[in-house]
This record gives structure tokens, C-alpha cells and sequence, in this order.
């Protein structure tokens, strides 16, 4: 039996790891292999500093559960269609009733890819996207491109309902919105990163995110892209990429802003959700009206003078039929 050395009144001694079990709330062996447990609790979910989507800052209590300690990745993803035989929704061709103003040439099967300008461009333009026929999880850039020497990446282009099937084939589930940032934060509550106050902090390079002049500009020795998981330091949990690497699915429904603290401290919200699947649809469009989804934790597009949301507390809409090169997920099983 593993032991773990604890100190009582100043005396060292031994803890079973049965005890130390219930000293924490640990429900024991992990559901599946390589989740972390996250023993749950209060924290300030959100941030009052940043983007407005972030705030109101308010209280949250979460119940305790397990996590993938990292994205699911193209290995595990390939398994899930293997033995399913599951195909992604960027690899169906979409159906024009569903799209009525879009253009004939779209109406392929693809999905959004990332096209490095070489010269600056109006940061409010988005004209990085392509919808790039033939690209899916297993053609990352498009027809010709793989996966083969990515297994180890994030899976991409996956959409909402390619990642619940996931799941459920896993039997596994999508963490709510506060899950992911409790989380994500691995007990750093009030930080701006995962690790602290400081991007990179002694000029260390702690995620895989942005550097340079976003979007034409890359610092990196390679061209911007997904990078192995694990290949950063994980958080106070162990978990990696939280930050950075890709966007995050979760099970919650988007709307603009978080929900105020209530005027007792009594009145803690616990275990949030988001508002309804009608709510997150942005009335704002005239066009297909698509419910969205939170996604979390930034990506590889992220940048200091560009889409600062590799923060724990950064939140973003995505439509949910909506699949992109820099998109993925993680699961969890709810105690």
C-alpha cells in the first residue's frame, strides 16, 4: 500500500492511501485511464479585468469530479472512429436547407483553416479563415495533409456533436464552463494565468500560444500550429494545456456575461450552468440563427496584441456546427 508523510502537530507519520482518500474527498482509482481528480470546491469564477464577456467575478461552488489531464488527442480520437465508425461532421457535405445563403462552392464537406497573411492586416477583418474543402481531423490543412507524426496533438476540427458522440463513447461527458476554469486555474485563484501573474515569467515560454505580431508575423521556429500535448508544464493539478494549444469545448450554452453574485453570501451559485440553447443564439444576426457554445482556454492563435485569452477566466462563443483547426476538447465523469 502507498503511503504519503503528513505532519500532525509537528510529528511526522504515516497516511494510507485510503486515509488520505478521505481527507480530501478523493473517491479512489480513477474511471478512466490518465483523469485527474479535481477535489471541487469555491473559487471567483470569471474576471472583472479583461474582457467584458469575463465578468461580473462572482463566487461558485463545484462539486469535486474527474478530467482528462490532457486535450483528447488524435490517437484516442482515431481509436473512437475506428471502432465506431463515426464520421465528423466536417467530412459530411452540408445540406442547403441548412445554409440557404451560402455559396454553391461551400456546400462541400471542410472546415475553417488558419491563412497566415505575410503582411499586416485590420485586426477586426478575420480574414486569416479559409473554408478550406477536404480539411478534417484527419487532414488538419486540407486534402493532402495528416495527422501521421500528430498523434500526440489535439484533435481539431471537431464540432459539438462530434465531441458529445466522443463522449459518450467514452463514457465521459463535457465539463460545465465553471469545471473547466476551477480546473484550468489548478488552484491559482486570482492569478491571470495558470501559473501566475506573468505571461512568461523569467521569459519562459509556458503554453503554446502566439509570438510576434498576430497575424502575419510568427517567432516561432516552426509555422503556427497545434503542438503535442504535454509538451508544456501542466498546472497545480497536473493537468496539461489548459492554456493555450487549442480551444476547449464545453457543455454550456453561451451568453455575454456572467451571472452577479447574489446579496448573501449564503446564496453561493453551485454547480452553474449556462442559459438555454434559444438564449445563445446571437440576435445580432440576421442571417442562420446557430446556437453557441463557451469555449475555454485560448489556442495557438492567441497573442499579446491579438485575442489575449489564454487565461483561465477568458471565455468565447463558437457556434456549435462550427469546426477549425484550432478547436478541441477534454472530457469529464462527474462524481
Amino acid at each position: 500500500m502507498k503511503t504519503h508523510l503528513s505532519k500532525n502537530n509537528s510529528t511526522k507519520r504515516l497516511v494510507t492511501r485510503s486515509e488520505k482518500s478521505k481527507f480530501t474527498g478523493h473517491p479512489g482509482r480513477p474511471p478512466h485511464k490518465e483523469m485527474v481528480w479535481i477535489p471541487g470546491g469555491t473559487f471567483i469564477m470569471g474576471s472583472d479585468h479583461h474582457y467584458p464577456e469575463e465578468g461580473p467575478s462572482h463566487q461558485v461552488k463545484i462539486d469535486g469530479f474527474w478530467i482528462d489531464r490532457s486535450p483528447v488527442t488524435n490517437r484516442q480520437f482515431q481509436r473512437f472512429v475506428k471502432e465506431t465508425g463515426y464520421i465528423t461532421m466536417a467530412e459530411r457535405c452540408p445540406m442547403p436547407k441548412d445554409y440557404p445563403d451560402a455559396l454553391p462552392e461551400l456546400l462541400v464537406p471542410g472546415s475553417l483553416v488558419f491563412q497566415q497573411p505575410n503582411f499586416p492586416v485590420e485586426l477586426n477583418s478575420v480574414n486569416w479563415w479559409a473554408y478550406v474543402p477536404g480539411a478534417n481531423w484527419r487532414h488538419p490543412e486540407g486534402a493532402g495533409s495528416s495527422i501521421k507524426g500528430k498523434e500526440n496533438h489535439p484533435v481539431v476540427h471537431v464540432t459539438v456533436e462530434d465531441v458529445e458522440a466522443y463522449a459518450v463513447w467514452a463514457g465521459k461527458t463535457l465539463p460545465t464552463e465553471a469545471q473547466w476554469e476551477f480546473a484550468a486555474r489548478g488552484e491559482m485563484e486570482g492569478k491571470a494565468y495558470a501559473w501566475g501573474d506573468e505571461l512568461m515569467p523569467d521569459g519562459k515560454i509556458m503554453a503554446n500560444f502566439w509570438l510576434g505580431e498576430f497575424p502575419w508575423q510568427n517567432l516561432k521556429t516552426h509555422r503556427p500550429s497545434t503542438t503535442p500535448v504535454a509538451l508544456y508544464p501542466p498546472n497545480g493539478y497536473g493537468l496539461y494545456d489548459t492554456i493555450g494549444n487549442v480551444w476547449e469545448w464545453t457543455a454550456d450554452w453561451y451568453q455575454d456575461y456572467h451571472l452577479a453574485d447574489k446579496p448573501k453570501s449564503c446564496c453561493i451559485l453551485v454547480n452553474p450552468r449556462g442559459c438555454s440553447r434559444e438564449e445563445s443564439i446571437d440576435s445580432r444576426t440576421s442571417e442562420v440563427q446557430i446556437p453557441r457554445r463557451v469555449v475555454k482556454g485560448g489556442s495557438f492563435l492567441c497573442a499579446a496584441n491579438y485575442c489575449r485569452r489564454y487565461r483561465p477566466a477568458a471565455r468565447h462563443p463558437e457556434m456549435i456546427d462550427t469546426s477549425t483547426c484550432h478547436i478541441g476538447f477534454r472530457c469529464v465523469v462527474n462524481a
